[in-house]
């Protein structure tokens, strides 16, 4: 059975930067998409970065919405089998829990869509003032 635990969320100013790591147990296929979502407040739970386990080390295979394309990096360390997410240029409008999510199914199957990904971290609080 495959846990996810995140951890390095925390606090910055504006056009901070802050990395965020999930911690994988378990195993996972070269067939999973591995992912980073976010749940900012009052608002649906949105995906902000994937990639297929498959192709990680790709650059074309990562995929990321329009709101941290250019600002977040999604990388993985297969050694160590932790998965990243590099937070540049943070807005206060990143604030939320972000949470590292696991599908069976390729990214391009599984999109960004909640209901594809059964395997999810308990989340890290990240706040980003202004």
């Amino acid at each position: 059975q495959v846990r996810l635990v995140e951890s390095g969320g925390g606090s910055a100013e504006a056009g901070g930067s802050l990395r965020l790591s999930c911690s994988i147990s378990g195993t996972t296929y070269q067939s999973d998409c591995m992912a980073w979502f976010r749940q900012i407040p009052g608002k649906e739970r949105e995906g902000v970065a994937s990639f297929d386990n498959a192709s990680y080390d790709y650059i074309g295979n990562k995929r990321y919405s329009d709101s941290v394309k250019g600002r977040f990096t999604i990388s993985r360390d297969n050694g160590d089998n932790i998965l990243y997410l590099q937070m540049n240029s943070l807005e206060p409008e990143d604030t939320g829990t972000y949470y590292c999510a696991r599908s069976s199914f390729r990214c391009g199957v599984a999109g960004f869509s909640t209901s594809q990904f059964k395997t999810w971290g308990q989340g890290t609080q990240v706040t980003v003032s202004s």
